[in-house]
């Protein structure tokens, strides 16, 4: 188990320092719905990681015919290919993100989505949980790189689900941290969100180039020792 954990542990904090999925998380909870919505946008993020993670073990697993490794002792062809395709992407991105960073003087807009935390309810909000997950790269790309990995490993079938939960957990910070904030804070759970959100908002284009720079690092040096 402590091979799949391994594995996977980078994947899942690069998911856990998702800055947007902070900030809307912080947002919904400001809002006069806001621990309704919040607790479902939690529990659709929980549920589309669940799935994703769900999926690429159990495909990875029909893939590898029950074993990681191939008789040499190496990462499987498959993953091989699959992590550096993935770490690939993730330098691509860094890249992307570093040059549309805002310069000095000037301020992103925040996506339209964000600006509209205060109209959503709690299904609309457990659905934009969903979305980040499914269709947002930064999300996806690390959480189907960390489940091939999982399903890579030489662990068992259970020390595999285990790894598979803890990455879900560990993934999942980013909306569990500001909601257990928030409902256990106190007073003072609303100074502490609204810094928490003001220090994200203003290195956002720094965390995300960081993140998936070092994933990317990480994911190539991974492949190309196992394609060699």
């Amino acid at each position: 188990m402590g091979e799949a954990v391994g594995s996977m542990l980078a994947s899942a904090v690069g998911i856990a320092i998702s800055p947007l999925t902070l900030i809307a998380v912080i947002l919904m909870l400001a809002t006069p719905r806001g621990r309704a919505n919040g607790l479902a946008f939690t529990a659709g993020w929980l549920g589309a990681l669940a799935a994703v993670v769900a999926v690429v073990v159990a495909a990875g697993c029909e893939l590898g015919a029950g074993g990681g490794l191939s008789s040499d002792g190496r990462m499987a062809t498959w993953s091989s290919w699959l992590t550096l395709a993935l770490g690939v992407l993730f330098v691509l991105l860094a890249l992307r993100q570093w040059r549309g960073r805002p310069r000095a003087g000037h301020v992103t807009p925040p996506p339209g989505w964000m600006r509209l935390t205060d109209r959503l309810t709690a299904a609309r909000s457990a659905g934009l949980a969903v979305v980040l997950v499914a269709t947002n790269p930064k999300n996806l790309g690390p959480a189907v790189g960390g489940a091939a990995s999982i399903a890579a490993s030489t662990a068992s079938g259970g020390g595999k689900a285990v790894a598979a939960v803890l990455m879900v957990l560990i993934g999942s910070l980013c909306a569990l941290l500001p909601l257990g904030v928030h409902l256990l804070g106190g007073d003072r759970s609303g100074r502490i969100l609204g810094e928490w959100k003001a220090w994200t908002a203003a290195h956002n284009a720094a965390i995300t180039t960081t993140v998936m720079a070092v994933l990317g690092a990480d994911y190539v040096g991974d492949a190309l020792i196992g394609l060699t």
